[in-house]
């Protein structure tokens, strides 16, 4: 959520910044901002000044009746009362203008960092870097679709059986191959300084607006009515959520956790190859880091982040490239986001298996999430979190880019993981 206070002090600049992120009706919200602003001010001293007339006046009440001065009490008695009406007329007033903002206030995305580029759509983000050479196969490679029939390590019909489309049941090898990916990518952020957590994967309303992913996304989400619980999209929803409104000290920073869990999705888009198999499910297994910072550091943590995904991708032996996302591709709640995509050989297109984001202080002034700086004063923190990785896809590209003819050949690293070398 946005800051009130940069939109009363920067409003032009933080209109250009929404512009960037093509918010239709960026003028409108943040002018109602500014006058809701503007009459809780007002408000709130109009309060104030009745209050500290009626206190003064209360006073002055108690040495007139100790005077024996009963009748000149009596009349300040009805001016107090007076006042005490206007008090509650201002504070009934008050509730409704702050619910009023608040509900402005959550329709607002994040403003993007000045390094986002400018553009409406995928084809418009930055490649910053590829790595990798991209394996040629033969004429008859199979997508990862057939190779899974054919090794009969995932089976869709019996999730559509059991569920229904996109909860696809893995088995013997892909099976384990999941859960080796899972315990491999949970290593490695333990290794890199994150602390395990096994977080809920039901979360409160109160968790969904904390980290935006209300009421932007409240259609995409798995709802229980009854309890009025959502299923996770991300475990960064849990996961940022245990720090809601809490004072952090400053030597626990910056926080850096990490969480297994599986994802909920109800968007899995349309029918095609671009969706088929492996490549957009309801369902899927993902393991996330989240930072917690001071706001100076926070783009240098991003970084190290991408930098921790990369080494992922590299032990994995994947090709894969490093995307700066543009304005109009970004996420409701991002300052800057990087996307990773692996090659994916037999579908010859990228497939984006990570997406590291840092927040700035967008879901911290939702969670009042803060850290007490030099000479006492409350600040906002910076929250980051970045997928490492999700899963899909990563076993898409893995199975396509490896194939043999005898066989999938995965990667050195997750032999001891899996307790097999080739899948076949």
């Amino acid at each position: 959520m946005l800051q009130v206070s940069v939109l009363r002090e920067h409003t032009a600049e933080a209109l250009a910044a929404l512009a960037k992120k093509h918010y239709k009706t960026a003028e409108a919200d943040v002018q109602a901002v500014l006058d809701l602003d503007q009459r809780r001010r007002q408000l709130q001293t109009e309060h104030d000044s009745a209050q500290a007339e009626a206190n003064e006046l209360a006073r002055q009440i108690g040495g007139l009746m100790k005077a024996g001065n009963k009748a000149e009490a009596e009349e300040l008695k009805v001016r107090t009362a007076t006042l005490k009406q206007q008090t509650k007329q201002h504070a009934d007033e008050l509730a409704q203008v702050e619910q009023g903002l608040q509900q402005v206030l959550w329709k607002l995305p994040n403003l993007p960092h000045s390094s986002v580029p400018e553009g409406r759509t995928a084809q418009d983000n930055e490649v910053v870097r590829e790595i990798g050479d991209k394996p040629e196969l033969p004429a008859d490679a199979l997508p990862h679709w057939e190779l899974i029939k054919k090794y009969d390590i995932i089976d869709f019909e019996l999730g559509v059986k059991i569920t229904g489309a996109g909860f696809p049941v893995y088995k013997n090898q892909g099976a384990r191959l999941q859960r080796a990916l899972i315990n491999f990518f949970l290593d490695e952020a333990r290794a890199a300084g994150y602390t395990e957590m096994q977080p809920p994967i039901l979360v409160n309303e109160a968790s969904g607006y904390g980290t935006g992913q209300l009421p932007d996304k409240e259609g995409q989400m798995y709802h229980d009515a009854q309890d009025n619980l959502y299923l996770i999209p991300t475990s960064e929803v849990p996961i940022t959520n245990l720090y809601r409104d809490e004072i952090i000290p400053t030597e626990k920073l910056p926080i850096r956790n990490t969480a297994y869990t599986p994802c909920f999705r109800r968007e899995a888009g349309s029918w095609g190859a671009d969706v088929r198999g492996l490549n957009r499910l309801h369902q899927f297994d993902k393991v996330e880091i989240v930072q917690i910072t001071q706001p100076e550091e926070s783009y240098a943590i991003l970084e190290q982040m991408v930098a921790h995904i990369e080494s992922l991708l590299q032990k994995l032996q994947l090709p894969y490239r490093v995307l700066r996302l543009c304005g109009g591709d970004m996420g409701f709640t991002s300052a800057l986001t990087y996307d990773l995509e692996v090659w994916s050989a037999a579908q010859q297109r990228w497939l984006e298996v990570s997406s590291a984001s840092n927040f700035e202080t967008y879901q911290a002034n939702r969670l009042k999430l803060r850290y007490r700086a030099e000479g006492g004063k409350t600040q906002l923190l910076h929250t980051l979190n970045g997928s490492a990785l999700a899963l899909p896809r990563i076993v898409a590209a893995l199975l396509e880019n490896n194939q043999t003819a005898d066989g999938i050949a995965l990667p050195e690293v997750l032999h001891s993981y899996c307790g097999f070398s080739k899948i076949g």
